[in-house]
């Protein structure tokens, strides 16, 4: 994934799986593995034995990284999910637009 076509920060969608349809906010992309970390979304829960540094245990809620395919950018007009194209601006800067509505998307 050369591209940028998914920052951190931006209002994502998700598409398939567990969670489809909820959107969250990008907390993290990993290029390499082609996967990002969205907050409130693919919430994996572990069961922890007690321990000296937790004496309590108990369930362990973490977000765990899901593929960037699953997931797409969030209209920012409606809120629906939109693909993401690039165009020119007059200074020669890329600007990222949303493919549906045509807004620009901030970042």
């Amino acid at each position: 994934m050369a591209n940028a076509k998914i920052k951190k920060g931006d209002t994502v969608v998700v598409l398939s799986g567990k969670d489809k349809g909820k959107s969250g906010e990008v907390t993290k992309v990993m290029p390499k593995d082609s996967k990002v970390l969205v907050s409130g979304v693919n919430v994996a829960i572990r069961h922890r034995k007690p321990t000296q540094a937790n004496p309590q245990g108990g369930l362990e809620r973490s977000e765990a990284p899901m593929h960037i395919s699953k997931v797409a950018l969030a209209d920012p007009k409606d809120g629906k999910p939109t693909r993401v194209r690039f165009e020119k601006t007059k200074d020669g800067k890329m600007q990222r637009v949303a493919v549906k509505s045509g807004e620009k998307v901030d970042g």
